[in-house]
């Protein structure tokens, strides 16, 4: 990576301005997800998330199916906001999409009953985790990105779409891409109301 983490983590923001460049290759971004999937830990290494990139006219398609659904239920007098808001997620580069296959979830219900409620939740953790190590490492390569959750919304269509398993359910979709304007200023509560040290 260009940055060290520490760097990286402090960058990274939610960048809604975004262009269909990329300071690197498709195959970078393919790697870094890849090892960021393989190496984000995960509750009893459950291995349950999965994850699908989306480039160029797919990306596109993802974010056209997105406006669709809307169109159909946000009413029209209101619409106006949300085609922008879609428009652009649409001009960024790319998508990641993020998801849970709850096969793998419902297996270890089963052959550990005593946590059956807990593993969903855990599912969730690890999936945020892995949100955070793919957002990061993108910002570290000169990437912006966003994380957007208009799932179940467009869930169905997406796994229509790519002829995703029923088993996969969407939690997450990041549009990514060259930032074409910076985040705006963000405040920060006091650290020392949020974090207690004891000794």
């Amino acid at each position: 990576m260009s940055k060290d983490f520490s760097t990286a983590l402090r960058d990274r923001r939610s960048i809604y301005a975004l262009g269909k460049e990329l300071p690197i290759t498709e195959d970078r971004v393919s790697e870094i997800v890849k090892e960021a999937v393989k190496y984000t830990p995960s509750s009893f290494n459950s291995q349950s998330a999965r994850v699908v990139v989306l480039f160029n006219e797919q990306h596109n398609k993802l974010w056209d199916i997105a406006t669709d659904i809307l169109k159909a239920i946000v009413p029209a007098d209101q619409f106006e906001s949300t085609a922008q808001r879609m428009a652009g997620f649409r001009g960024a580069y790319g998508t990641v999409l993020f998801f849970e296959d709850q096969s793998v979830i419902e297996g270890l219900q089963v052959a550990l009953p005593t946590y059956q409620d807990r593993f969903p939740i855990w599912a969730q953790h690890s999936n945020g985790m892995l949100q955070l190590v793919i957002w990061t490492a993108l910002e570290a390569e000169g990437l912006g990105a966003n994380l957007q959750h208009y799932n179940p919304l467009i869930d169905e269509k997406v796994k229509s779409e790519w002829s995703l398993p029923e088993s996969w359910q969407l939690v997450a979709q990041m549009p990514f891409g060259k930032p074409t304007a910076p985040a705006g200023e963000k405040e920060f509560k006091s650290i020392d109301e949020r974090v207690k040290i004891i000794k």
